[in-house]
């Protein structure tokens, strides 16, 4: 019960101003990434609520923020833009289908979440080398960095220009007056969160004094939308008579729902492992995958975009002593009120004070420490961080870790391929022994094979695995096929220290292998860690 008080809430004045604080960023970012999936902003905004309410009250990190995120609103455009296509074309036409679509795509995506969740796939992350994750970090700030370079262009015509003159110097003037007093602020008290009282001074000047300067309201306009007035999104059961619309395209729904669902289980599970970091505690990544899953099919039943964990924000969150469930419920519930009832305020805030907010961020998430280790870490580490943080600018997050993930996997194994040792005795009565040193798997077997001698080895032969793991099959049927070779010629062979799984595998394959495999009590014992670890979260 204590724990459970403690998640939800070590410190409630702190979680309830950052809570604040990540509302009023969570704005602009919602509403952007709307345009860039091409739909309304209030179903940005409503599904930045949805996410981030369920994720807050169910996830399993703490402090984490959830919402609309830009990683998955770019993998939502060519199905809308699909749909769209469809809608027009059917005989009775139906306007903005490719968006009825994506809440048919969001029930899916949620399901595949929740068996990750269900089944225990969210350890996996845990698998992700120290390399990657310094190149998701480096290449996410790199792209929250450029997303808000957009906010420094202006709609003449329907085109988007970079800003010039005096509007361009007031913009980086509140910017860098934003920054100052985050960066000064926690040097005089940390009782109010920096970004808050950056928000709400810029805010006042540019007020009071009719500054010029391009706001949230204004930035909605110029997109295209209407505003942040809102009601309530109303309940969306009618998509289900729309699976007709959906026939000869189920490859469309079915491949975007899986590339949507990797794409937030990764940015979560990445998030949660960078949010531990900095908060020395520890989340639970299958429930936090559940939890995705269930938001998301909320999102997609209720009209909402659907989203995964965000970074910035969840940093901002941590940054301004969020470290509870209650910041995430008050962040998404102030958001709910901005759009309800708030509106008129919050079109107000300056452009500038966010995108200041969101430097800072940059420079918190941006790992220098990264630039300074390039050469004293190994070079394929460093590769694999630079190709990291390239990727995930270049294309997006998933494809980034999954590449830098298979790139590390092919290094550990090329090095340990070529660590495998047989040292050769003779004991006093004629046996030599291999004593076999490192790992043996299918990268290492063809090295395994070159080490003995079969055909002029004396009659007794034992093959020592004290020093040596068998890791997969292809190991597996090395051991059995040197051991044939010499049962073949007729001589004797012992095989000794192998792991108990070894032994079952190696007696499934030939039963008269229960004579020459020797068991001892010093036979080794192999435990996985994370198993250990997971029955304790």
């Amino acid at each position: 019960m204590k724990q459970l008080i403690r998640n939800f809430s070590p410190n409630p004045k702190n979680d309830i101003l950052s809570g604040f604080t990540v509302a009023l960023a969570l704005v602009p970012e919602a509403v952007a990434f709307s345009f860039v999936a091409g739909i309304d902003p209030l179903i940005g905004l409503y599904g930045a609520f949805m996410m981030g309410i369920v994720t807050a009250i169910f996830g399993g990190r703490p402090g984490m923020i959830s919402g609309a995120t830009g990683a998955m609103a770019v993998v939502m455009v060519y199905l809308i833009q699909q749909g769209n296509i469809v809608g027009l074309n059917l005989e009775n036409p139906i306007e903005n289908l490719g968006l009825q679509w994506l809440f048919i795509t969001l029930l899916f995506v949620g399901l595949i979440q929740i068996s990750a969740g269900v089944f225990k796939l969210g350890k996996f992350v845990r698998l992700i080398p120290h390399p990657v994750m310094l190149g998701f970090v480096n290449g996410l700030a790199i792209v929250i960095f450029l997303s808000q370079l957009s906010l420094f262009q202006e709609n003449i015509n329907g085109q988007y220009q970079w800003i010039q003159g005096s509007p361009l110097m007031i913009m980086i003037a509140l910017v860098l007056l934003t920054m100052g007093i985050i960066y000064v602020m926690p040097k005089i008290t940390k009782k109010i969160p920096a970004p808050l009282v950056a928000i709400v001074v810029v805010a006042t000047i540019t007020i009071l004094g009719g500054i010029d300067a391009s706001t949230v309201g204004s930035f909605i306009r110029e997109g295209g939308g209407a505003g942040l007035e809102g009601s309530l999104p109303s309940f969306q059961i009618q998509i289900f008579g729309l699976f007709d619309t959906i026939s000869g395209h189920w490859g469309l729904i079915a491949s975007t729902a899986f590339l949507l669902a990797a794409v937030g289980l990764i940015e979560s599970l990445m998030t949660l492992n960078l949010i531990d970091e900095l908060t020395e505690t520890r989340g639970s990544g299958n429930r936090e995958c559940v939890a995705q899953g269930g938001a998301n099919m909320l999102n997609g039943l209720f009209g909402g975009m659907g989203g995964c964990a965000m970074i910035g924000q969840s940093i901002i969150n941590v940054d301004s002593g969020g470290r509870g469930r209650l910041s995430g419920i008050f962040a998404s519930l102030s958001l709910l009120v901005f759009i309800l009832f708030g509106s008129s305020y919050i079109e107000r805030i300056p452009i500038a004070a966010l995108v200041g907010v969101m430097f800072m961020v940059v420079i918190g998430t941006f790992a220098w420490s990264s630039i300074r280790i390039l050469n004293k870490i190994p070079k394929s580490d460093a590769l694999v961080l630079i190709i990291v943080s390239a990727i995930t600018v270049w294309q997006d997050l998933a494809i980034a870790v999954i590449s830098g993930v298979i790139i590390s996997a092919v290094v550990f194994a090329w090095k340990n391929a070529i660590m495998i040792r047989a040292r050769k005795r003779i004991k006093e009565d004629g046996t030599k022994v291999y004593e076999i040193w490192g790992p043996l798997f299918f990268g290492s077997v063809q090295t395994f094979n070159t080490k003995f001698d079969v055909r002029d080895d004396p009659d007794k032969i034992e093959i020592d695995f004290m020093e040596s793991k068998v890791s997969d099959h292809s190991g597996i049927e090395a051991v059995r096929s040197i051991a044939n070779k010499y049962l073949d010629l007729g001589k004797e062979i012992k095989l000794t220290h192998l792991s108990p799984e070894c032994k079952i595998l190696l007696l499934k394959a030939n039963s008269r292998f229960e004579e020459i495999i020797e068991c001892s009590v010093d036979d080794p014992r192999y435990y996985v860690v994370t198993n250990q670890m997971d029955t304790e979260v």
